[in-house]
C-alpha cells in the first residue's frame, strides 16, 4: 500500500508555507493545532461564495435557490433578526425538517455573530421544552410539524418569538416566513471572533438531560479545512504511487443529503464542504433509497454519504441497476463505523466511486479521522489517521498514554474541539481535561498511525447513527410507577448497527405489557430512543458489588425471541 507516500504528502501539505500550513495557536489558555490558513470565521466563508452567485445551491423537490438568491435571502434573515432586537451573542433556534430555510438561517445567524440551537426534530414536546429552557433563544424557526408538539405546551415558548416555516396555520403571536424573506436589505457589517459560538447542538445526557454543545467558528472552519485536507492528502498518496492523475477539471460537487442539518455529519461536513466549493447540496424529505437513486440521477450527484444503513439499502436496492449513478465518486459517510463487508461493496457495486468514512463527535465539530479510496480498502476496520489538527492519546484506566496496538480510551486536543456545554460546566470538566475531550471510545493505533475503534466505555446505544444514552431511555421507563427497576443496553441489529433493548423489573403485584411501556416512553422521549426489544423479568437484574447492572452479562443471558 501507499502509505510511504501518504507520510512524504502529509508532510509537504502541512509544512511551512504549504496550504494545511500546521501552527500552535492559544485557545482559553490552552495550546491547540490550528490551520495557519484557515477563514477567521464563517462569515468570511459564507461572503466566499457569493462568487458562485449562478450556480444551483439548494435543492428540494421542484425548487431550486441558487447562491445569489440564498445571499440575497441570507441577508433578509439577518436584517430581520436584528430588527427583532437579535444581537451578537444571542441564540436563535432551528425546529424543522431539511427545509432550505434550514441552511439559510444558519448563514444568516453565523453572519451577524447569532448562535444557532440546532433542535432535534425527533424531539417530543417536553424535549424541545428542555431545550428552550436550556438554550433560551430569542427566536425559533419552526415547521408545522414541530408547532404541532409546541402547542402540546404553549407555555414553553415564553419570552422566545416563534416564526412559521412551510405552514399558514400559526400560533397566536407567531410570525410568518414570509415576513422574514421579504425584509430585504444588504448583510449588516459585524464583526465575529473566531471564538464566539457558532451552533448549539445537542448531544444525549448520561442523566437523562441532552447536554448542548457549544461549536465555535474556529472549531467549524478548521473541520471544514480538516476535510479539505484528507482529500488531498489521500489523492496526492494514490497518485504518486498509481501514476494515475486526476481529471484537470473536477466535477463541481452535487452531495446528496441524506441525514438531519441538525447534526454534525449533514452541516458541518456535508453542507460546509459543499458551499465552501460552490457545490449544490439536494434535499430529501425523509430517506427513501429508491428515491434517492432518482435524486443521484436527476441531479448528477457526485457523492452520497450518511450513516452506514443508508449507503447499504442504496447499493442492494432492487432498482439499483436501473438509475445512472456514474456521477457518484463517493459513497459511504459517518455518524456510526462503516462495517467491513459494506466498504468492498460499495467498491464493488459503483463503478466510478470509492467508499469513504469519517469517526468524528458532535463534540469535535465534525471529523477526527477520514479514510477513503485504496486506504479503506486495504484498512476496511480502521476510521483512518488523525487529522493534522489533533493531538491524540490512547489512555489507560491509570490515565497514562499508551504505546501503539494497546486499547484505551481515545483523548483527542485541537482547533476543532468544542468550547463545552452550555450550564453544564460540570459535564464540560467531565469531558475536558486541558484541552483534551475524552471520547469515551476505546480503540488502538497501528503501526501506520490509522486508528481502530474497538468498543465503547460510554453507556450508549448507537442506533442508525444517533447517539442514545441508556440513562436517558431508563429515566423515562422510571417514570412509570409499576417499575421497579431497568436497565437499557444495546442490542446488535444488521441495519441500524444496534436498536435498544431494556430488561425490566416491575414493582410486586403489578402487570403491564410492553406496549403500555412503549407508549409511556413516547410522551417523554423521541420515537427513536424508545426500546425496540422490552423483557419483562420476575428476578431482579444482576448487579456488581458496587450495585451497578451488569448489562454485559444481561445481555448476553437474554434471548430475541423471548423479547416483546
Amino acid at each position: 500500500m501507499h502509505y510511504a507516500e501518504l507520510d512524504k504528502a502529509w508532510a509537504e501539505l502541512t509544512a511551512p508555507g504549504a496550504p494545511f500550513e500546521i501552527v500552535e495557536v492559544e485557545v482559553g489558555g490552552v495550546p491547540i493545532k490550528a490551520f495557519r490558513n484557515a477563514p477567521p470565521n464563517v462569515r468570511a466563508l459564507w461572503l466566499s461564495t457569493a462568487a458562485f452567485a449562478q450556480r444551483d445551491y439548494l435543492v428540494y423537490g421542484d425548487e431550486r435557490i441558487t447562491y445569489a438568491q440564498a445571499h440575497a435571502l441570507v441577508a433578509s434573515i439577518a436584517n430581520w433578526l436584528m430588527a427583532q432586537g437579535v444581537k451578537p451573542g444571542d441564540r436563535v433556534a432551528i425546529a424543522m425538517r431539511n427545509y432550505p430555510e434550514w441552511m439559510l438561517i444558519y448563514w444568516a445567524c453565523a453572519c451577524i455573530g447569532v448562535a444557532v440551537v440546532g433542535m432535534n426534530a425527533w424531539w417530543t414536546a417536553p424535549e424541545i421544552a428542555y431545550g428552550l429552557k436550556d438554550a433560551a433563544p430569542m427566536v425559533l424557526f419552526a415547521d408545522a410539524e414541530r408547532i404541532a408538539r409546541i402547542r402540546e405546551q404553549p407555555d414553553m415558548l415564553g419570552d422566545t418569538l416563534l416564526v412559521g416555516v412551510r405552514t399558514d396555520d400559526l400560533p397566536a403571536g407567531a410570525r410568518a416566513w414570509a415576513e422574514v424573506a421579504s425584509c430585504g436589505g444588504s448583510l449588516p457589517d459585524v464583526a465575529v471572533d473566531p471564538d464566539d459560538d457558532l451552533c448549539i447542538f445537542y448531544t444525549s445526557g448520561t442523566t437523562g438531560f441532552p447536554k448542548g454543545a457549544q461549536l465555535t467558528h474556529r472549531s467549524s472552519i478548521n473541520n471544514l479545512m480538516n476535510m479539505g485536507f484528507s482529500g488531498q492528502v489521500q489523492a496526492l498518496a494514490t497518485q504518486r504511487a498509481t501514476g494515475q492523475a486526476p481529471p484537470e477539471t473536477p466535477p463541481i460537487p452535487s452531495t446528496l443529503v441524506t441525514t438531519p442539518l441538525f447534526h454534525v455529519t449533514a452541516n458541518n461536513c456535508g453542507a460546509y464542504a459543499t458551499t465552501a466549493a460552490g457545490g449544490k447540496m439536494v434535499l430529501m424529505y425523509r430517506w427513501d433509497a429508491g428515491e434517492a437513486l432518482k435524486l443521484i440521477e436527476r441531479e448528477r450527484c457526485t457523492s452520497a454519504g450518511g450513516v452506514p444503513v443508508m449507503a447499504r439499502e442504496l447499493i442492494n436496492h432492487p432498482d439499483f441497476s436501473r438509475y445512472d449513478t456514474s456521477s457518484l465518486q463517493s459513497v459511504g459517510g459517518g455518524g456510526a463505523q462503516l462495517q467491513p463487508d459494506l466498504v468492498a461493496k460499495i467498491d464493488q457495486a459503483v463503478a466510478t466511486a470509492r467508499p469513504n468514512t469519517g469517526y468524528g463527535m458532535t463534540e469535535t465539530s465534525g471529523i477526527i479521522t477520514a479514510i477513503a479510496g485504496d486506504f479503506f480498502v486495504d484498512k476496511p476496520a480502521s476510521c483512518g489517521r488523525a487529522m493534522p489538527t489533533f493531538d491524540v492519546r490512547i489512555v489507560g484506566e491509570d490515565g497514562q498514554a499508551l504505546p501503539p496496538g494497546e486499547r484505551g480510551e481515545l483523548w483527542v486536543k485541537g482547533a476543532s474541539v468544542i468550547k463545552g456545554y452550555i450550564n453544564r460546566p460540570d459535564a464540560t470538566a467531565e469531558s475536558i481535561t486541558d484541552g483534551w475531550l475524552h471520547t469515551g471510545d476505546v480503540a488502538y493505533l497501528d503501526e501506520d498511525g490509522f486508528i481502530y475503534l474497538v468498543d465503547r466505555k460510554k453507556d450508549m446505544v448507537l442506533r442508525g447513527g444517533e447517539n442514545i444514552y441508556c440513562a436517558e431511555v431508563e429515566s423515562a421507563l422510571h417514570g412509570h410507577e409499576a417499575v421497579a427497576e431497568c436497565s437499557v443496553f444495546g442490542v446488535p441489529d444488521p441495519r441500524l448497527g444496534e436498536e435498544v433493548g431494556a430488561a425490566v423489573v416491575l414493582r410486586p403485584g403489578e402487570r403491564l405489557s410492553a406496549e403500555s411501556l412503549r407508549e409511556h416512553c413516547a410522551s417523554l422521549i423521541a420515537r427513536h430512543k424508545i426500546p425496540r426489544y422490552i423483557w419483562v423479568r420476575q428476578d431482579p437484574l444482576p448487579r456488581n458489588a458496587n450495585g451497578k447492572f451488569l448489562k454485559r452479562e444481561l445481555r448476553e443471558t437474554l434471548k430475541l425471541e423471548e423479547a416483546t
